[in-house]
């Protein structure tokens, strides 16, 4: 699976996360490696650098500036789903590395 050019955004997510539906993610993957620039609702910026395995999921590492100006740090793994009109969507398990540690899940979906 590759990930290269596409467009995602949260659809769903734990209270303690800040990405939200304004959220958007451009993903660019070369050879396994993938990385991504994303912003919107109450993040500024952000970036991510992840590693795609060949069934398509990826593990990643991503920081963030939020709107509070607070740099913001964590791990996540992605698992991809195919959906029936053939675009993906990720089930996000991931935990913050800064602030309060705490765990959460997402759901991505490309648009």
């Amino acid at each position: 699976m590759n990930y290269n050019n596409r467009k995602f955004k949260a659809v769903s997510s734990s209270g303690n996360s800040e990405t939200s539906e304004d959220t958007v993610f451009l993903y660019c993957q070369k050879g396994n490696i993938l990385t991504s620039s994303y912003n919107g609702g109450k993040i500024k910026e952000g970036h991510l650098i992840g590693l795609v395995d060949e069934k398509g999921n990826i593990e990643m590492r991503y920081h963030q500036i939020n709107k509070k100006g607070e740099l913001m740090t964590g791990i996540c793994f992605s698992t991809p789903e195919i959906m029936s009109n053939g675009k993906i969507r990720l089930h996000e398990s991931w935990q913050w590395t800064s602030g309060d540690k705490s765990k959460g899940q997402s759901i991505l979906e490309e648009i």
